[in-house]
């Protein structure tokens, strides 16, 4: 039984790069049939884009746009042409947001994440997550049967149904939240159910601290945690490795300035925007509100493809000052107009009973002159005054936050 789910795992770093960005203008020309993205990308050559540098000149599409641009030209936005009729499966997910599932085996490409749980042919696993209208379910139901396990879709809830079906089936996996996960331990303990023949869970969609992991493992589970979208299936997986999580191959993960489409500086904290190399129903540059930041160097599992830490955060930092909304964009436009400048903070406070904003920005030469300059374009950008603060290089914390309300 070999490490890996393929030898796409452990190619070249450079080999893999080659290979997506080789395939990358043909998804494009793809996706450029589609009335939205021809619109979105009009001018562009397909064929001139071929590394990360120019993949950043083409503008983001954010997730929180989709409700709007789905309820104007329902189902999909004008973002999908092929007909209905060639999906698997339909769903909806809260916006709403129209999701089409495509027809292929393993479609959200999601195998070789539960593989890299230790998951093999054979096993029987318990599925949890929701099967009805979204498609958290069948994410993990058809990586799991495509991995050659037998699937109990149970779906979430009715603990005493899941305590039948777990004695009857007995299923050495779990997949679903790691809230769900607890709620079944707790109740099979106080019950007197017998759920011992789980030994491996693969977890997401929520929060995984390192104390609940403690107390999981404590009674003799292995969990797993992964980290992905309705949109795009799996983006990255934690390994065996337990030393961050890896990006799902056909995927071209980067890492921007909140707000912005700009590739944030090697280990800084910034918002996932994901290209997936699939013509049937492309995203290009989707970028999902989500903070990380990648690891340096790869896996000590043997996967060669970039890591990142995992979840840290959502990257809406839009925030309401004296009744005018800021946002993280006009904060990197300040940042654009004062190269000399580093990291920038707005923290948003109160003093007395009105709305107070601090510009905190990393400089390495601070000067009068220059905070003087940097307050009027504080003001002219966000049309709100405020106090402008030079710290020194690496002063402010490396978190991704842009805004910080403090009131």
């Amino acid at each position: 039984m070999t490490d890996h789910y393929d030898s796409l795992e452990t190619r070249a770093p450079a080999a893999r790069e080659a290979d997506l960005f080789a395939r990358l203008p043909d998804v494009l020309r793809a996706a450029m049939q589609a009335p939205a993205y021809a619109e979105r990308l009009k001018g562009i050559d397909p064929a001139r884009i071929t590394d990360r540098a120019s993949l950043a000149t083409l503008p983001v599409l954010r997730k929180s746009e989709l409700p709007a641009l789905h309820k104007a030209n329902p189902p999909f936005g004008g973002f999908v042409t092929a007909p209905l009729g060639t999906f698997g499966r339909l769903f909806t997910s809260p916006g709403p947001i129209f999701e089409p599932q495509s027809a292929e085996t393993d479609s959200w490409g999601s195998a070789r994440g539960i593989f890299a749980a230790g998951l093999r042919p054979g096993d029987v696993v318990l599925n949890t997550f929701g099967y009805h209208l979204t498609p958290g379910g069948f994410i993990f139901d058809s990586a799991a049967r495509a991995l050659g396990c037998a699937v109990i879709p149970a779906g979430p809830g009715n603990t005493e149904q899941q305590f039948e079906l777990i004695e009857a089936y007995r299923p050495i996996a779990y997949a679903g939240t790691p809230d769900f996960l607890k709620i079944l331990l707790d109740s099979a303990e106080k019950g007197g159910r017998d759920i011992s023949s789980i030994k491996r869970a693969m977890v997401s969609a929520a929060a995984f601290p390192p104390s609940l992991r403690a107390e999981v493992k404590s009674r003799g589970i292995d969990a797993y945690e992964s980290f992905g979208t309705a949109e795009l299936g799996m983006v990255a997986f934690e390994t065996q490795a337990r030393d961050g999580m890896v990006v799902n191959e056909n995927l071209i993960l980067e890492i921007v300035k909140p707000g912005t489409g700009e590739p944030v500086a090697e280990g800084d904290v910034g918002e996932i925007v994901v290209t997936s190399l699939n013509a049937h129903h492309p995203w290009i540059r989707l970028a999902i509100g989500d903070l990380t930041a990648a690891l340096p160097g790869t896996s000590a599992c043997g996967r060669t493809n970039i890591r990142i830490k995992g979840w840290m955060g959502r990257a809406d930092q839009t925030t309401k000052v004296k009744g005018m909304f800021v946002r993280p964009e006009q904060i990197a436009d300040i940042g654009r107009r004062h190269p000399e400048l580093a990291r920038l903070r707005l923290v948003v406070t109160r003093q007395g009973e009105a709305d107070a904003m601090t510009l905190k920005a990393e400089a390495a030469q601070a000067s009068a002159a220059l905070a003087e300059a940097v307050t009027a374009s504080l003001r002219a950008v966000t049309k709100l005054g405020g106090r402008v603060e030079l710290v020194g290089i690496g002063q402010l914390p490396n978190d991704g936050k842009v805004i910080a309300d403090e009131r």
